[in-house]
């Protein structure tokens, strides 16, 4: 499979090219899904001229069974559960409590370490862009969509460089508007369509928020 993107810097500029209609406007914010996803958002937000934030989600795995979810927590204060997965546990309430709480506390550790103690954005009413830095099997993200609606968002657009032609479809169901720039029939992985799919950093993301924190 032949790259498309250099890295996440481009396709952050060319996913931009293809929300050009929110450029400009004043109820809009463009949120990054860490850490991946916000060199991308960075750029969209950049093109065009709108607020950048973080909104950062941690699944909540079950204990010895972390990669099953059982639901996601995001920022705000946000819980999403899956009910079919807590019928299956035993003592759930219990359980849901207990990761809840170790996943809030590395949560709140994020938000302090990236926003260096600048205020959550309010997105109440606001046109949100949740940008990441492509589409595998779309969970994180439709935690993020799901934790935006009890946000408040008046329009949630989810915005891509790369997904699977199926993952993109499943998110056009759950948000307002869906933007994959490029859905590839044979897909695998995020990263093979990246020339340098390098990991972001922590300090990069602090970086990012910084930059745009200054305009």
């Amino acid at each position: 499979m032949e790259r498309i993107f250099s890295d996440r810097t481009e396709a952050g500029r060319l996913l931009a090219e293809k929300l050009l209609k929110y450029a400009g406007r004043t109820d809009v914010i463009v949120l990054g899904l860490p850490r991946g996803g916000v060199p991308v958002a960075f750029e969209v937000a950049q093109r065009l001229g709108a607020p950048f934030d973080v909104f950062i989600v941690r699944k909540l795995g079950v204990p010895g069974f972390e990669e099953l979810a059982v639901g996601a927590i995001a920022s705000g204060g946000v819980r999403v559960l899956n009910a079919d997965v807590m019928r299956a546990i035993p003592n759930a309430d219990e359980v849901i409590e207990s990761i809840t709480a170790k996943e809030t506390a590395e949560l709140e550790r994020r938000e302090q370490h990236y926003r260096d103690g600048r205020p959550a954005p309010d997105l109440r009413d606001r046109i949100v862009i949740l940008v990441d830095d492509g589409l595998a099997t779309g969970a994180t993200m439709r935690a993020a969509v799901k934790a935006l609606r009890q946000c408040g968002a008046a329009r949630i657009v989810v915005a891509v460089p790369v997904g699977p032609p199926d993952t993109c479809r499943e998110i056009e169901e759950e948000a307002d508007e869906t933007v994959c720039a490029t859905t590839p029939e044979f897909f695998q992985a995020v990263g093979q369509y990246y020339e340098d799919f390098s990991q972001t950093s922590d300090e990069e993301v602090r970086e990012l928020l910084a930059r745009a924190a200054q305009n």
